[in-house]
């Protein structure tokens, strides 16, 4: 048996390293990577999966090391069958004996290059999650994952997406990303962005099941779709954008120009509503957390693309902020508006930029005080 402790996540135990990280995108502490804090991340894996309610699916995790993703999807998830991959020798004994602490018969585990596997097979779902940018792996993903298949894509260079190393983000993207309180929801768009240039060189579009910013990784969950429409569909989707931080305002064009010179980025939606409808946060580690993600995911306007904060309202007007609460209420009777889960003081609503100020002034505690 391979060295570290036993912990208990969800419904499943897992050996892990005894030198684990614990907070953050995680540091290498040992030769097998575990990061305890990605557990949300894998409660929300096992219930957009349950929320699939599939009759069967074909798992492939790509990177897996301790398999704490996989086997916690075999062990959760009915009908599912599990490969749990890693290039690394030192990983498969914390695989096999995660698979025998669950006496798991529907997850086995595999010591191949990711690259060289998915195009020999095939499966129903390919899950990336890898120590920094996904890039390289899509393609191999892509090709690995059959026909209306998922693809679920972790980006954890954060700096790059969210336009703290531009350059980076040139290079790895090709995209200009953008700065400032709309930052996350930039990086977002940028990855997904990303998967759906590369699918269309395989004449494939996408449909975007969860999308969403957490614990400084970006995570998306996208339904492949097959053939030329499909791919014209989804490359109509992506533009670029402006925006001003002197006067908040925003646009967007579907054509680079000298304004709109930030991209491109996916500018559809960022989740499908009805399969939120049927995810549940029963019997998950943090039951708790996921409850609230959910909620704010299924009422967030995600296919707005702009995003607000409070306290960029605030810098701007120089009035002290009202509760959001109250500016949403505000707000929501001349058009609508929502919480983002990007952050607890942000924003989405469909009002222009100058009504948006106006509303935010009118229910600033200053402006009530006069």
């Amino acid at each position: 048996m391979p060295p570290g402790i036993e912990i208990k996540e969800g419904q499943t135990r897992i050996l892990v390293p005894e030198s684990h990280s614990v907070h953050g995108p995680g540091t290498r502490t040992s030769d097998v990577f575990f990061n305890r804090q990605m557990a949300f991340g894998r409660d929300v894996s096992v219930m957009f999966l349950r929320g699939l309610d599939r009759d069967s699916m074909s798992i492939f995790d790509a990177m897996s090391a301790t398999g704490s993703r996989a086997v916690r999807i075999a062990n959760e998830v009915k009908n599912t069958h599990v490969t749990a991959n890693d290039v690394d020798p030192k990983a498969i004994p914390y695989i096999e004996q995660n698979i025998a602490l669950n006496s798991l018969s529907n997850c086995v585990h595999s010591n191949k290059d990711l690259h060289i596997l998915l195009s020999e097979q095939s499966f129903d779902y390919v899950d990336l999650d890898p120590f920094g940018s996904p890039v390289p792996f899509i393609q191999s993903a892509i090709r690995g994952c059959k026909k209306k298949g998922i693809i679920a894509i972790t980006a954890t260079d954060t700096a790059p997406l969210a336009g703290a190393q531009v350059g980076k983000c040139r290079r790895r993207y090709q995209s200009e990303p953008i700065r400032g309180y709309m930052c996350h929801e930039g990086g977002l768009r940028i990855l997904m962005c990303t998967i759906a240039k590369e699918l269309a060189k395989f004449d494939r579009g996408m449909r975007p099941l969860l999308s969403f910013y957490a614990d400084h990784y970006f995570r998306t969950y996208v339904q492949v779709e097959e053939g030329a429409n499909a791919t014209d569909r989804s490359l109509e989707q992506l533009g670029f954008m402006h925006y001003d931080t002197k006067t908040l305002e925003r646009s967007t064009s579907k054509h680079y120009d000298a304004e709109h010179n930030k991209g491109p980025f996916w500018l559809g939606p960022l989740h499908d509503k009805a399969l939120l409808g049927r995810m549940n946060a029963r019997d998950l580690e943090d039951e708790r957390r996921c409850v609230k993600m959910l909620e704010l995911w299924r009422n967030e306007l995600d296919e707005e693309v702009f995003l607000y904060d409070v306290s960029e309202l605030s810098s701007f007007t120089k009035m002290s902020p009202p509760k959001l609460e109250d500016l949403l209420e505000a707000l929501n009777q001349v058009g609508r508006a929502a919480p983002t889960h990007m952050s607890p003081t942000s924003f989405k609503t469909d009002i222009e930029t100058k009504d948006v100020v106006s509303i935010y002034s009118e229910t600033s505690p200053d402006r009530r005080a006069h």
